[in-house]
């Protein structure tokens, strides 16, 4: 038994590795005549699909990318547990370096003649193309499964549409889209028969998160079914054809001109004949199934007049819609396209209704500049050939990035085709620039009546969409409804929102689409009443449970009026739950998932309530019996209480007119976050015009000052009385949301103070102030605080402190800067330092931020910052806020992403441009000095500037003095001089050359001070797909600083393995625990000899970790930092809070040494190495169970995990000695 995705896996007695019993429902299905059982189960698209590709595939080859990861890491964990294949062997799964590099271990393993598959999407599919040509023209049956995903273009999506696999149409690959998580378990087994049969490769697509995550109950096709449709001979002439030195051939030879173009035309015949290979497998399947699919699927009117073409989930959209339309009186159709490459026309054109006059085709893509995008252009094409040019044709746009589509919105494409037959329009936006946008009219509720819609608002990582995903889980499989989940998240980590959308019902649900009309909306986070319109969707008689502390005559205040106004006039049937209480007081501390889950249940009458509870039980004593009784009891009494907590709130009447309630003042006019970042917030971005949006993705920062989210349960208060000033608590900070500040004797302040420490601050007081607004709620300040004994911060419930604490952050805001010269580089002076990095989205407690906001401190005011892609792009850079922000000068970093694999790449771009703009400035100040007639005093700042150029506080010192000069000697007034006409012909500007030069000069001067460039990243970055450009960049020995946020595994995607996971540490693709050891990266780029590598952890050293960001940041030079960052998907048993403390254990453990390398030492004649950290104190395996990534392997696998825990630790102290040989030469 293992925990894999939503469900529990394990084994089929008699059969290949399948599903248990026990979590399967039966239901009757005819097929062929015959009635059979068919087995049930609640899952999701990803899991469909790695459920059909597990069957077929010797080898998996994988790079982990969002949102198609899930496929390979259950099937990760199917493997390590024992699974088998058709074949009788787990699957063998290769993690890769980069998508780049799976492509070609699949190509080769393919070659070898084992039956292999991958799982991407998105810049990773598109990283495979090379290798796809190759795939297809060597006729290799591989399948790739793609969760359809948005390209960056302007920006990254993380979301779905059809840009990257109709950037593939041209590979010689067939495609075939899937609409729903049934349909991807049927035709996922369409695929990989048809390319064993076919000898032709396949990309199997569905789209991404909406199809993807959507979590539905499906049929299952067990594997002893799948076993009878497959072609064994076909098998064995694929092995046959291996490259075997017993019978050798060459593959891949180079050809040149007389024979090329006929080789390319020699497999004609194969893609000819495909198309009956895989409707004869379409029909197969069907028998088996009960369910018949085409290669094209018309449903609707047959003598509809008007269709629909599409292919996705929206095909579902459509023909719910249609259904809905039709049963009052409409004749309208639709055309599901299934197999996309290769695209017969007879065939596509014989499944359209001899009736047909007007056809829209929707696409879930953009081509810009293209005659129209291509599911358009092929049924163009397809018409004329086959002589149906009769038809007039209109294409659009939909869907993009996974923007909703509705039926709504199917029914506004219809109406355009009854009206203006607008073509190239889009559906679902409003384009107000170029107008190509359909309008929509009317609301249509088309969900089959009797459809439960639930709403409910969490906290991510608060438990609500685990709860969700459970509760699905529990109807699913206990009941003969249908069950569907969607969840959607905000850009945030955990701390962000989530949004459950789950439909519960007699009839399939066929609704691939955000709910718009609600039985049943809950709020888990109090906070959220005043910043989502929650209510907006709720049906008259709705229910709505709130979760909060609030009496009904707190509530008069508490609640805006327009939620007043909906509850009353819609007679919402409205309950309230302390759900932080209860579940306190029962032991669940702050997660209030199971309490109201129970409250849900009772409520919502899915099913019966007393049946409901008893699964939830049932599930909690399988999930925790092994963590003991006690654990189990608290659940328990959770669900109990839960089920009895709340109380129907009885509102007035007058709470339908009233206009009195809490009203939340905006914190600016600032009118880009009034017309953009306000309405993104408060989930409306979707109705935002195009207008709003920069062409070029790019947008303001230092925008998260203005968010507020107040999601914190308590924050820290400052006892000045007990504070040593250490600034620690500031240090760790992970939102840089509490700093210290100086504040001048003789200033009236509402707060308290104390005098502050350090002669250099003699005459200024200080205070420790959080801002509780910004807060995350993590504790890390107050875990590390020297002084906690005595009280010096204390956690404390944010309602009871907001409005004083709020009040007494914005009057710190407003104070001067300290008119005091001081050293930076101390840790406790750092934090004087305005962090330019603030109120990120990143996780409470998180470990990277730290870093960042430091370094930002330091030098953010000349910094630019090439970020790959990861955690640290994803809360540093994600709309409609930034938290990159500004001083009082308005300077600030400069940041841009490009992709994951090419950062470092793109950061050494950065650096080439502005050495190349410098220089050219250079050459223009040496041109402006040499002027004979060149004002003294300018030359003299001149040449200071020339010989300061390249050194940081000199050339900012001489930059100020320069501009000085320019401004007082640039275009004099030359009135009543010789000059006097060419000077107001030429605008008042002079022409000499002298001023000529000096006017180019100032429009160059933001280049004056030396840019410090930086290139932040995570470990999958630096160790795995990046490390290729990043080794080559340090190698060019430039003056760049590399910043790697080590949390030694994926964290962006999930927590899957890298090259920098250590030996036995459990992850997504290591499942069995990593069997290898970590990659020494500073070790390999110390090689080098001339690059700066430090090794830091701010919990164990912060001074260490000070003095090597300044020491890199001055090296002439590349250099490198590698920052230990633990995380949320460590699972660090002591909790978030100790995110700090962790670390200092990992260093104190010798699980994390500590060490610089200083090239400029070595040419000092000194030893560049230094070893910083002390041989281990800790107990290196009592540390590594303190956390769960360690833990597990311990519970799962104890054999397993006594080896590698031992080889782990031995390796540990190997690495230490050896660095202290290191240390130790002269």
């Amino acid at each position: 038994m293992y925990t894999c995705g939503y469900h529990i896996f394990g084994v089929l007695p008699g059969r290949p590795q399948g599903i248990r019993h026990s979590f399967l429902s039966n239901i009757t299905t005819i097929s062929g005549g015959h009635i059979t059982m068919a087995k049930t189960m609640t899952i999701d698209g990803n899991t469909a699909a790695a459920h059909v590709a597990y069957a077929f595939s010797d080898v998996a080859a994988i790079y982990p990318i969002t949102p198609s990861s899930p496929m390979a890491e259950v099937a990760d964990d199917w493997a390590a547990n024992g699974r088998v294949n058709l074949f009788g062997q787990k699957v063998k799964i290769a993690e890769m370096q980069s998508e780049a590099g799976a492509a070609g271990a699949v190509h080769g393993s393919l070659k070898a003649g084992a039956l292999t598959t991958t799982f991407t999407a998105s810049q990773g599919l598109l990283l495979m193309i090379p290798n796809m040509y190759k795939i297809a023209g060597e006729q290799l049956p591989a399948v790739f499964h793609v969760s359809a995903r948005a390209l960056a273009y302007h920006a990254l999506s993380i979301f779905g549409d059809h840009s990257d696999v109709m950037g593939c149409r041209q590979t010689g690959f067939a495609m075939l889209a899937s609409a729903s998580v049934q349909e991807v378990m049927d035709l996922a087994l369409v695929t990989h028969l048809s390319a064993i049969k076919s000898s032709i490769p396949f990309v199997h697509f569905f789209d991404g998160f909406r199809t993807s995550h959507e979590v539905q109950k499906v049929e299952l096709i067990d594997y002893e079914d799948m076993d009878k449709l497959l072609d064994r001979d076909a098998v064995k002439r694929f092995r046959d054809r291996a490259l075997n030195p017993e019978h050798p051939h060459l593959a891949g030879s180079a050809q040149n001109p007389d024979i090329y173009f006929q080789g390319r035309e020699a497999a004609n015949k194969l893609y000819l004949d495909l198309p009956d290979i895989v409707q004869d497998y379409m029909d197969k399947v069907g028998e088996l199934t009960g369910r018949k699919y085409n290669l094209y699927d018309y449903v609707g009117a047959p003598d509809a007049e008007n269709i629909i073409v599409i292919m996705g989930s929206g095909a579902d959209v459509v023909e719910e819609t249609i259904n809905h339309l039709n049963a009052k009186g409409a004749k309208l159709g639709l055309l599901k396209v299934r197999l996309y490459r290769p695209f017969p026309a007879d065939r596509f054109v014989k499944a359209i209704p001899a009736s047909v006059k007007k056809i829209a085709v929707l696409d879930r893509t953009k081509e810009s500049g293209s005659l129209g995008e291509p599911l358009y252009q092929d049924v163009v094409n397809a018409l004329v050939e086959c002589g149906r040019a009769d038809i007039k044709v209109v294409g659009g746009r939909y869907g993009l990035g996974s923007k909703e589509f509705t039926p709504s919105m199917a029914k506004a494409v219809y109406d355009n085709l009854d009206g203006e037959m607008k073509n190239h329009f889009t559906v679902g936006i409003t384009d107000d620039v170029t107008f190509t946008s359909l309008p929509v009219k009317e609301q249509v509720n088309a969900a089959p009546e009797g459809t439960i819609a639930c709403m409910f608002y969490g906290l991510g990582s608060d438990g609500t969409v685990g709860a969700n995903k459970n509760s699905i889980k529990i109807i699913g499989d206990h009941t003969d409804m249908y069950a569907q989940g969607y969840f959607a998240y905000d850009s945030k980590k955990s701390g962000g929102l989530t949004v459950s959308h789950l439909r519960f019902g007699k009839q399939p649900i066929q609704s691939p689409y955000l709910i718009d009309a609600a039985d049943f909306i809950a709020c888990h986070n109090s906070s959220y009443v005043t910043k989502y319109d929650m209510l907006e969707h709720i049906k008259d008689h709705g229910i709505f449970l709130l979760n909060s502390p609030w009496t009904l005559a707190e509530m008069e205040h508490e609640l805006p009026a327009s939620m007043k106004n909906i509850i009353a006039r819609k007679h919402v049937k409205f309950y309230n739950m302390d759900g932080v209480k209860i579940a306190r007081s029962v032991g669940m501390g702050n997660r209030i998932n199971t309490v109201m889950q129970a409250a849900f249940f009772v409520l919502a009458n899915v099913i019966p309530a007393d049946q409901a509870i008893d699964y939830m039980k049932a599930a909690a004593k399988k999930s925790y019996a092994k963590k003991g009784d006690e654990v189990v009891q608290k659940n328990y009494a959770a669900i109990d209480a839960g089920a009895t907590g709340f109380e129907e709130v009885k509102y007035p009447e007058s709470w339908a007119t009233t206009t009195e309630g809490k009203v939340v003042e905006d914190v600016t006019d600032d009118p880009y976050f009034k017309e953009f970042i306000k309405p993104v917030l408060a989930q409306n971005g979707d109705k935002l015009p195009v207008s709003k949006l920069a062409p070029d993705g790019c947008v303001p920062t230092a925008t998260t000052r203005y968010e507020k989210r107040g999601i914190a349960v308590e924050v820290p208060v400052w006892n000045a009385e007990a504070c040593a000033q250490c600034n620690q608590c500031a240090m760790v900070c992970p939102h840089a949301c509490i700093r210290p500040f100086l504040i001048k004797d003789g200033t009236e302040v509402p707060f308290e103070t104390k005098a502050a420490t350090g002669k250099e601050f003699a005459g200024y007081k200080f205070r420790m102030q959080v801002s509780p607004l910004d807060c995350s709620g993590c504790g890390n300040c107050a875990d590390i605080c020297p002084a906690k004994a005595k009280g010096a911060l204390t956690m404390t419930s944010l309602a009871s402190c907001e409005e004083a604490e709020n009040a007494n952050w914005n009057f710190c805001l407003e104070l001067p800067d300290p008119d005091v010269e001081f050293n930076h580089n101390t840790v406790k002076n750092s934090q004087f330092l305005q962090p330019l990095f603030e109120f990120s989205g990143a996780c409470a407690g998180c470990g990277e931020t730290p870093y960042i906001k430091l370094v930002t401190q330091l030098y953010g005011d000349r910094m630019m910052i090439a970020n790959a892609t990861g955690c640290s792009s994803i809360y540093g850079g994600s709309a409609p806020t930034v938290p990159y922000s500004v001083n009082k000068k308005g300077f600030g970093p400069a940041w841009a992403n490009s992709l994951f694999e090419d950062n470092a790449e793109f950061g050494f771009g950065m650096n080439l441009a502005t050495t190349q703009r410098r220089a050219k400035l250079a050459d223009t100040v040496e041109k402006l000095i040499a002027v004979e007639y060149c004002d003294a005093n300018l030359k003299a700042a001149g040449k200071e500037w020339l010989d300061n150029m390249d050194d940081a506080e000199g050339s900012r010192k001489a930059a100020d003095k320069l501009i000085a000069e320019l401004n007082a000697s640039v275009d004099p007034d030359l009135t009543g001089t010789p000059y006097e006409k060419d000077w107001l012909a030429n605008g008042k500007k002079c022409v000499c050359e002298a001023c000529t030069l000096g006017r180019e000069v100032l429009a160059n001067k933001d280049l004056l001070v030396k840019k410090s460039q930086w290139i932040f990243g995570g470990d999958g970055w630096a160790y795995d797909i990046g490390y290729g450009g990043l080794d080559h960049v340090l190698a060019m020995d430039e003056d760049v600083n590399v910043l790697v946020m080590d949390t030694e595994v994926y964290s962006n995607t999930g927590g899957q393995s890298s090259k920098a996971t250590p030996t036995g540490s459990v992850a997504k693709f290591a499942a069995a625990g990593k069997r290898t050891k970590k990659k020494d990266l500073g070790m390999m780029a110390m090689s080098y000899g001339y690059v700066y590598v430090a090794k830091v952890c701010m919990g164990a050293n912060p001074a260490q970790l000070l003095k090597a960001m300044v020491e890199a940041e001055a090296y002439k030079g590349p250099s490198l930092i590698i920052a230990y960052a633990p995380c949320i998907n460590h699972g660090i048993k002591a909790g978030m809070n100790k995110v700090q403390d962790e670390a200092k254990r990992a260093v104190e453990a010798g699980y994390w040494p500590l060490y610089r390398y200083n090239p400029d030492l070595a040419a000092q004649g000194k030893n560049p190495f230094t070893l910083d950290s002390k041989p281990a104190t800790g107990d290196y395996k009592e540390f590594i169970l303190g956390e769960n990534r360690y833990a597990a392997l311990k519970q799962q696998f104890p054999e397993e995990a006594a080896t590698l825990f031992a080889r782990a630790e031995q390796e540990a102290k190997d690495k230490y000695d050896y660095y202290k040989k290191l240390n130790d030469m002269e």
